[in-house]
């Protein structure tokens, strides 16, 4: 088989390739670029009842993210969680939603991100093309690997954004990537990102957000939470090194920041159904310092590489009115690393590191 690749692949290539001979009617092939995909937890339509339903139907089938046998889950999916869910999750989300694109904060920041890493990274003579997608709903990581494919690159970088890994995130955008090449008779080359909860780049960026933010404020906090999103104790059990991944990042922010551990602690957020899941709970934690008489508070979320749900909603709204509720005195969520500039630097960083050889 002969294959015509684009001006750029040719460009770029030895004189033994820009030398191929081919055939006269033979259909252009696009080949020789290289993608970057970001691949974000994921996003509703709408935040009413059906879009907010299709996204938790997709999310909570996902048997990544509920273990339980399908005779034992799917029951309770369809026959409680289905009907009752997406009303409330759809009034959580209304809180947060940006209004001015009628979207939800996650899908503004990461497609901002995928554009900003593409102005700092260049196109490289139109061999690199940066991309993004969610794993649950919408730009869909089958539909933005098979564009990039299309678009000529038969190398693709995916980057899972998760600093620490766990198999309810970083594994299952993983799973859905090797779906997609099942179907692909002419499958691209694929590397995928790492964790990098250790990262020197990424701690220092964390920390560095965290001075920023504390510069900024008319008081100190007396305790800093870093709150991860939670997992059951039993997938930890089962060998998950999410916890792990976890307790260092704080422990290496501790050390750059010069902080004790009773100043800088782990707690863990957003746990669901009746399972026991890593502690200490975020909430309980802030309930508790609350009565014991703690004053002020800050709140950060490591885990997130950009503000949604859980960050927004959860942790600067329902955190902070649990700390009010219960004799706190200030409280402040320290923002996500985001599309900023700290954050911008990890994702190049990392972006660069893992292209290499390719790039």
């Amino acid at each position: 088989m002969t294959v015509q690749f684009s001006p750029e692949a040719l460009a770029e290539a030895g004189p033994s390739m820009r030398s191929i001979k081919l055939p006269e009617a033979h259909p252009p092939v696009k080949a020789g670029k290289i993608g970057v995909l970001l691949v974000n937890l994921g996003t509703p339509d709408a935040t009413s009842y059906w879009p907010m339903r299709r996204y938790l139907r997709e999310f909570l089938s996902d048997k990544r993210v509920i273990e339980w046998p399908k005779a034992l889950w799917y029951p309770i999916l369809y026959g409680i969680v289905l009907i009752t869910r997406p009303k409330k999750s759809g009034k959580a989300y209304d809180e947060i939603w940006n209004k001015e694109l009628d979207e939800s904060p996650l899908r503004t920041i990461t497609r901002s991100q995928s554009d900003k890493l593409a102005q700092m990274m260049g196109d490289h003579g139109g061999r690199l093309k940066i991309d993004w997608a969610m794993r649950y709903g919408q730009p869909s990581i089958r539909s933005r690997l098979e564009a990039l494919k299309a678009d000529g690159c038969d190398r693709i970088l995916v980057f899972p954004l998760y600093p620490q890994y766990a198999a309810s995130t970083t594994a299952t955008v993983n799973d859905e990537v090797c779906r997609a090449l099942l179907e692909m008779r002419w499958q691209p080359a694929i590397r995928t990102v790492p964790p990098y909860h250790d990262d020197p780049a990424y701690i220092e960026a964390l920390s560095q957000s965290v001075e920023r933010h504390l510069a900024g404020l008319d008081f100190e906090p007396d305790v800093i939470l870093t709150s991860y999103h939670g997992i059951p104790q039993s997938y930890f059990k089962k060998g998950d090194p999410y916890h792990c991944h976890c307790m260092k990042t704080t422990r290496l922010m501790r050390e750059r920041l010069g902080m004790s551990k009773e100043k800088l602690r782990v707690t863990f957020q957003s746990r669901f159904g009746p399972e026991e899941w890593l502690q200490p709970y975020t909430d309980k934690t802030v309930e508790a310092l609350a009565k014991e008489g703690v004053k002020n508070i800050a709140v950060m979320n490591p885990g997130f590489v950009a503000d949604c749900l859980e960050t927004l909603e959860e942790i600067a709204g329902e955190a902070g009115e649990i700390f009010h509720e219960n004799g706190g005195g200030e409280f402040t969520h320290i923002p996500c690393l985001n599309d900023s500039d700290l954050g911008m630097a990890v994702l190049e960083q990392v972006v660069q590191r893992e292209l290499s050889g390719w790039l």
